[in-house]
């Protein structure tokens, strides 16, 4: 009798475990088919219905975004309030922090690399013992926007002056800068009737770097832009973060004047961004706005009179002056320029170009 028991009682068990599994099978049968009748924008032929799916399924990522960053900064708000500590945020993974490891990085306890800006061709110009003075001249063959973008390039470069270039060759140009004690001479390149490279040689001694030059855009295409002054510029130089970048910089650096007026406001930005350049020209203001404060429960605070109470803000406004353009370096080169004995520091070659994460400035 025990036996036939034990028999049924497995017998039951297996018809259970197979129910159970029959049962998750099922399931997992409805899911699938739950998501094959989620319709993808890209299976619907018809263009309007396939653009109104895909705004509202991207109105409804906007909202459950929304909810998830009122959920957190809930939650941080308790925490403040219980007096513990908030959760960290997540960091999320870019190109810039995951990029691959450089030996060439620039530290900020380097002393080899102090040594080498004391020794430099540009320390003179930098530790304000010599002013710079620029000379500006066009490839043979010119455009219409070429000119137009020089006489903005004066106005962004103080002390900048430009030449025609007529036939002479660019040697004979760099040694009349030389007895005209120039510092600097920039080669604005065209082809196909716009400005594609700027060619920047430090003198008497160089380098010569070779910089490729797109997306210009001129002051008068920019909405807004404003007109600059004629006082020094502050200059901003950010994430020239290698030995090469900061030599780049350095370069760019001794372009302009060391003592800048703050009183123009004006300020020109060099970001180097995935080894791109991005040159800007602004001019700023501080405005002191009122801002009225609101306590926890977002009620707007009163003084004794019930007048509401409003507080001071300080912030700051930017106009753009133009031009609008993006360098990339494409080669660094000992001394001034010579294209047939000269010794290259750097040159980019496409066979560089291995990963998406490898950056050189």
């Amino acid at each position: 009798m025990g036996g036939k028991r034990r028999n049924n009682e497995r017998e039951a068990m297996e018809e259970y475990g197979d129910d159970v599994e029959l049962d998750r099978k099922e399931k997992k049968k409805k899911m699938e088919k739950e998501k094959r009748r989620e319709i993808l924008p890209s299976m619907i032929k018809n263009k309007e219905k396939r653009s109104a799916v895909h705004a509202k399924l991207k109105h409804e990522k906007k909202v459950e975004k929304r909810k998830k960053l009122k959920a957190r900064d809930a939650e941080e708000k308790r925490a403040l309030e219980l007096g513990e500590e908030p959760l960290p945020r997540k960091i999320p993974r870019t190109i810039e922090n995951t990029r691959e490891n450089d030996e060439t990085v620039c530290k900020p306890d380097d002393e080899e690399l102090f040594a080498c800006n004391d020794a430099d061709e540009f320390s003179s110009i930098i530790k304000r013992e010599r002013t710079p003075k620029i000379l500006i001249t066009t490839s043979r063959f010119n455009s219409t926007r070429g000119p137009a973008f020089i006489s903005e390039l004066l106005e962004v470069i103080p002390n900048a002056h430009y030449y025609k270039r007529g036939t002479y060759d660019l040697k004979k140009i760099v040694e009349y800068a030389k007895t005209q004690e120039f510092t600097s001479l920039i080669v604005v390149h065209t082809k196909r009737r716009e400005p594609d490279a700027l060619l920047i040689i430090g003198l008497p001694d160089g380098p010569t770097a070779h910089f490729k030059l797109s997306r210009l855009v001129l002051r008068k295409d920019i909405k807004n832009h404003g007109n600059p002054t004629s006082h020094e510029p502050e200059l901003v130089l950010t994430n020239f973060t290698t030995r090469l970048g900061h030599r780049t910089g350095r370069i760019i650096q001794s372009l302009f004047p060391q003592e800048p007026n703050f009183r123009g406001r004006r300020v020109v930005t060099f970001h180097n961004q995935r080894d791109y350049i991005f040159f800007r020209h602004h001019r700023y203001i501080f405005e002191a706005k009122e801002s009225k404060t609101s306590d926890s429960k977002g009620k707007k605070r009163k003084d004794g009179k019930g007048e509401k109470i409003s507080q001071q803000k300080v912030i700051a406004r930017l106009q753009e002056c133009g031009p609008r353009f993006t360098l990339k370096l494409r080669s660094l080169q000992h001394g001034t320029f010579d294209t047939k004995g000269g010794e290259y520091e750097w040159v980019h070659k496409p066979e560089m170009d291995t990963s998406r994460r490898r950056f050189f400035l």
